[in-house]
């Protein structure tokens, strides 16, 4: 259902609609436009939660501006591969989904554990762009006032229009699904169907819903869940193979028995986590190496759903890192010629 109303969103144009109106909005500001980027990259996630959808999108239609304009291309890229990979953490994140399964905790603990941090996360990345636009004032600079559309004086009603228009929707979208999980009004998965037809109905409102649009969303969550199906099929089979040979217990006694106890542990799971994030998607780590962990943490009686939460925050960075993230690949797929790679590379880092 996730999968399905993030897709729908996507095809709907509703990143172009929020990245025109937030852009203009924080213009006048120096680097408005990376400002609009992480707040769009928060509010695709909220509503998305596909990683893919948020930094190809952002890297279609907010870079080739940003360059246009004078922005660092090693900044720019940075800001616009990190915004993406928001949809890792901020609920309802696929991740959360398949971590809360692998721990044995519901999914709305998972969310509520969740949001906090991933706000934080926000928060960090806008402060991030804020140091930049003052230690070097040439990477970020603000819009030129031909640039500002909407800013031009007598346009206030121009702008309250585009706001209610452009925000509301995906701002009402998270409420109905977030906001009843939380409330414990639906299940997540009641939410995931709320979410579905909320996103069916701000496409038909945008009167960009047709048989194509549902074609391709349903051919692609198709496709993406039978894709996690057999990742998780393999991933057992290889969970009995290593119980058999009493992997397991080799595991729990090697992490149990580091030095610093439960602290030691979390540090070693926190490194190893980051390690494999270089080289490895994030369904691999969460099917294969989390099972081996959650018996540990569990006897060295750590929350599980906080340790869960700072296991997805860790893997957030698994799309980001060079040199496999997959963000990168993503965002120089979409990216004009004159970006190079080593540039996409140095604005992740």
């Amino acid at each position: 259902f996730f999968t399905f109303m993030g897709l729908v969103l996507e095809r709907s144009g509703m990143a172009e609609d929020l990245l025109e109106t937030i852009g203009q909005l924080f213009g006048k500001v120096r680097g408005g436009l990376a400002y609009a980027v992480v707040l769009v990259g928060a509010l695709l996630a909220a509503t998305t939660g596909v990683v893919a959808a948020s930094v190809i999108s952002m890297g279609l239609i907010s870079l080739p501006i940003m360059l246009k304009y004078g922005y660092s291309q090693s900044v720019s890229t940075g800001v616009i591969a990190a915004s993406g990979t928001l949809a890792q953490i901020i609920p309802p994140s696929l991740v959360l989904i398949v971590m809360a399964d692998q721990l044995g905790v519901s999914v709305g603990a998972m969310y509520q554990g969740a949001l906090l941090p991933s706000l934080m996360l926000v928060g960090l990345f806008m402060l991030y762009v804020f140091a930049i636009t003052r230690l070097n004032k040439k990477a970020l600079p603000a819009l030129p006032a031909e640039a500002l559309r909407l800013s031009e004086t007598g346009h206030r009603l121009q702008i309250a229009k585009a706001v209610v228009f452009v925000l509301l929707p995906p701002l009402a979208l998270i409420f109905l699904v977030l906001g009843t999980i939380f409330l414990g009004i639906a299940t997540p998965t009641e939410g995931g169907a709320m979410g579905a037809v909320g996103a069916l109905s701000i496409a038909a409102f945008k009167k960009r819903l047709n048989i194509e649009l549902l074609k391709q969303a349903l051919d692609s969550t198709t496709k993406l869940s039978c894709f996690v199906l057999f990742i998780l099929i393999g991933s057992t089979v290889f969970g009995l193979t290593f119980r058999a040979v009493e992997g397991d217990l080799w595991v729990e006694h090697l992490m149990g028995d580091l030095p610093g106890g439960e602290l030691g542990f979390l540090v070693a799971v926190q490194i190893l986590i980051f390690a494999l994030g270089f080289f490895l998607d994030f369904f691999e780590i969460a099917f294969i190496v989390i099972p081996l962990l959650v018996p540990v943490a569990d006897k060295l009686g750590i929350d599980l759903v906080w340790f869960g939460v700072m296991i997805a925050m860790n893997m957030q960075t698994s799309f980001l890192t060079p040199p496999f993230g997959f963000s990168l690949f993503y965002l120089k797929s979409v990216a004009p010629k004159i970006v190079k790679t080593v540039k996409i590379y140095k604005g992740s880092v």
